[in-house]
């Protein structure tokens, strides 16, 4: 029975993005610990704990929410450009 713990900091991931890590990992569990086999899924367990930006440190570095937050609007307008250019396209 594997467990699984992804440690982030909070905010980070979107709910949407956070299904999707799950349902990717508890693949990965499946394909390599379980052997290819689906009722494998049934026992694998998995995390996702958030930890506010300031409890974090890289490098010596220990960034702040408002970096965060700076990061994610930054990291949402690139995102989004792709989506308008689509939608542009077929209009």
């Amino acid at each position: 029975m594997p467990f699984v713990q992804i440690h982030t900091i909070k905010g980070m991931l979107n709910p949407d993005q956070k299904q999707l890590m799950l349902e990717k990992i508890a693949a990965v569990m499946v394909e390599i610990e379980g052997a290819g086999d689906p009722d494998f899924k049934k026992s694998v367990w998995i995390n996702i704990h958030e930890s506010e930006a300031e409890c974090w440190s890289m490098a010596g570095m220990r960034p702040s929410t408002k970096q965060i937050e700076q990061f994610l609007a930054v990291r949402n307008a690139q995102a989004a450009k792709p989506q308008q250019a689509e939608q542009g396209a077929s209009k």
